[in-house]
């Protein structure tokens, strides 16, 4: 089939796809939008991008398709490994169909391989916020299994890529930020611990060189999967450089009866002008969706950190009282409600309101949350299960396990095989039971384990796939048979960020390690994909659980507010000034939560390392809010000036602290002349234009100190929004 190059526009994204002589279409440019490309100039378009025969090459060059294979040439990674029976190892796919309405930013087009006894459908589109997604669906039309090895999902970069960016981590230390240059070769990112792991990135990006969050062409990747899978960055003499994206199989954990189909995950692409317009793009796409939650984002307490194990009900009801006499909205009991559960080693899959602890059920704490006028979230973790339990004791062949043994513990826990119909439909009966007999409105879903040796015991065959499509099943049920119920999901802290469970869940636990100055790292770097209202930020006590290191409250509940606000902190017997800070600050989120839910996420590029500036800007550029935390010792003394991005050029602004009590933080010796002028009820006005450019003179800071900045907009002389 012969077709025209095809020109996709939308959202300031241009992506140009031209025939491929033998294969799909080759993807001659993904970037910012080129205007009205058609006709005559895309076709000189693409003819310029053509490469020359080389010596010592093939005849025909390679390019960058679809799917690049070896039948057209490639010899870069390819986009397609398997095999029927040892056979058919390199298909070749003709296109046969190019479905694309009049107009419309997405095309579908299908090939076939008839030797090969394959059908591919690739699914290209941009979104209205400008995001490339790609997804492939790959069809057995022959007459003996296909196995499928890999089937990944390609982005070309930009010619002046030159960095790679990524994140890596740790329990208590997710998305930590690393860079190195783009060299040739394959960077590899893989997970293979069935979920995509505290050390997994939720961003592969390449940009120019020094590219930041301000500055520099950037391109980036998300693979919207919450199992194994792998991006990489690739770059060799032959061809171009490009961004890949797909899961990682099993041997034999995709095989394709006749007729059956393998669809990958979906791969989502953006770019931008400095790493704030890329994920600006991720996050207008997210807040458009139908299932973004679209109500307030409530302020909520969960009782981990501030009772652990001990559930004593008294204790539980004051802290309640305190939470709500605070603004709190949402009280969230943790682990250890359910029967036989004392600690973290046993019961796990006893799904029952433990009697002794509980004997009126849970009515007695949930009927008291409610009457504060709060709503109640529960805990659970209902893909593991405990050995010493009942369920394990009853069901061991429900655990993910090779043949004869179950694989080494984690947490003193298994995992249970959501693909096995048995165990999904047990875990299913028990959640919507608990769920549909108290006035539960939150559930906070675990998941504290990386899998290992995940196969089926009834087979031996790996199970991570089916594992994962059960449990995206098991989630959409239960929001179906339950309409408003709102799911965290929580991975041992942040090891399952992606948007695939973010398409089923209404905010990620960001991390277990809520310590401001980890939190200021790790909520940056997730916030490349996700938004601020899907983040879960609490403030926790004066000393980190997991740290050791001590903070003021201030800087805890400042650097916590632009998120999905809450507390982890056993705030019953708080002092006068500490129920009076924390009260401050929870009405300040709550006085901005729609900007800091809706506006546009932005962080400047300042020169000192241990200066962080960041902030939310309205959607129509008239206020922002932004925090000033200082890390560490400055390099400069006094520092140097902090410059405020994303504001509207031409708009005049008046700058005063958010948080007046916290007007002079620090050591300064003199007052700062510009805070001091909003203290004295005369806020000095200046443009987003000169904001951005020169700035404010930074405070003088103490270490791990903040200070949050208001910025609202002047209208006829008169201060609009302040009083």
């Amino acid at each position: 089939m012969t077709f025209e190059p095809l020109h996709l526009a939308r959202g300031g994204t241009s992506v140009v796809l031209e025939p491929h002589p033998s294969g799909l279409p080759v993807l001659t440019y993904w970037g910012p939008q080129l205007g009205e490309l058609a006709g005559e100039e895309l076709e000189a378009l693409t003819a310029a991008q053509r490469p020359q025969r080389v010596s010592g090459g093939i005849d025909v060059p390679a390019r960058l398709t679809l799917l690049p294979l070896e039948s057209t040439g490639w010899q870069g990674t390819p986009g397609l490994t398997g095999d029927r029976s040892g056979a058919h190892l390199y298909p070749r796919f003709t296109v046969t169909s190019v479905d694309r309405s009049p107009g419309a930013a997405a095309v579908v087009i299908g090939a076939r391989d008839d030797d090969a006894g394959l059908a591919l459908s690739a699914h290209v589109g941009l979104t209205a916020s400008g995001l490339l997604t790609q997804r492939l669906v790959l069809t057995n039309t022959g007459d003996d299994d296909y196995e499928v090895r890999s089937l990944a999902l390609f982005f070309p970069l930009h010619h002046t890529a030159a960095e790679v960016l990524d994140t890596t981590g740790r329990h208590l230390r997710e998305r930590s930020p690393q860079r190195h240059a783009l060299t040739a070769g394959t960077y590899a990112r893989t997970s293979r611990r069935g979920r995509p792991g505290a050390d997994a990135t939720v961003l592969l990006a390449a940009g120019a060189h020094g590219f930041g969050f301000e500055h520099g062409l950037v391109q980036g990747i998300h693979l919207a999967w919450s199992g194994n899978q792998q991006v990489l960055a690739e770059k060799n003499p032959a061809g171009p450089a490009f961004l890949a994206a797909g899961e990682v199989l099993s041997p034999r954990e995709v095989l394709l009866a006749p007729g059956q189909s393998y669809a990958t995950p979906e791969a989502l692409g953006s770019w931008g002008n400095g790493l704030n317009e890329l994920a600006g793009r991720f996050h207008r796409d997210l807040r458009s969706r139908r299932s973004h939650p679209q109500r307030p984002r409530p302020v909520t307490l969960n009782t981990w950190e501030a009772v652990y194990f001990d559930l004593d009900l008294p204790r539980l009801l004051a802290l309640a009282d305190r939470a709500a006499s605070l603004g709190v909205e949402r009280f969230v009991l943790d682990d250890g409600w359910f029967r036989g559960r004392r600690d973290d080693t046993s019961s796990l899959g006893d799904w029952y309101v433990d009697g002794t602890v509980w004997p009126a059920g849970l009515a007695s704490i949930i009927d008291h949350v409610r009457g504060l006028g709060m709503e109640f979230g529960l805990w659970f973790e209902p893909e593991m299960v405990n050995t010493d339990s009942d369920l394990a004791r009853a069901h061991p062949e429900w655990i993910l396990q090779p043949e004869g043994r179950l694989p080494l513990p984690g947490r003193q826990q298994q995992v249970l095989n959501l693909g096995n119909p048995d165990a999904y439909a047990y875990i299913l009966e028990r959640l919507d039971d608990i769920l549909s007999s108290n006035d539960i409105a939150y559930v906070k879903w675990d998941h504290n384990r990386d899998l290992l040796e995940a196969a089926d015991a009834r087979t031996g065959h790996a199970a991570v796939h089916r594992h994962v499509e059960a449990l995206y099943r098991l989630l959409d049920e239960l929001r179906r048979r339950h309409p408003g119920l709102e799911i965290e999901s929580c991975a041992s802290g942040g090891a399952r960020v992606d948007l695939g469970i973010l398409a089923r869940t209404d905010r990620i636990w960001t991390s277990d390690c809520i310590d401001p100055i980890e939190r200021l790292v790790n909520q940056k770097y997730t916030g490349l994909v996700v938004p601020p209202e899907l983040l879960g930020m609490h403030v926790g006590g004066p000393v980190s659980h997991s740290t050791g290191r001590a903070h003021t409250l201030p800087f805890r509940a400042g650097t916590a507010v632009f998120g999905h606000y809450g507390i982890e902190w056993d705030i019953s017997d708080l002092t006068d000034g500490e129920y009076e800070v924390l009260g401050r600050y929870v009405g300040l989120h709550r006085a901005w939560r729609a900007d800091l839910h809706r506006g546009a996420v932005v962080h400047a590029d300042l020169t000192d390392a241990a200066m962080d500036l960041r902030g939310i800007v309205s959607e129509d550029g008239r206020r922002a809010l932004f925090g000033y935390s200082l890390t560490g010792s400055s390099a400069s003394y006094p520092p140097g000036p902090l410059t405020f991005p994303g504001l509207d050029p031409d708009t005049l602004y008046a700058v005063r602290p958010a948080v007046p009590e916290e007007g002079h933080p620090g050591n300064g010796q003199s007052p700062l002349a510009w805070l001091q002028a909003a203290l004295d009820g005369a806020p000095l006005r200046l443009t987003g234009r000169t904001l951005a450019q020169v700035g404010l003179q930074a405070p003088v800071l103490l270490p791990e100190q903040t200070l949050l900045i208001e910025l609202h907009a002047v209208s006829a002389g008169i201060d609009a929004g302040l009083p």
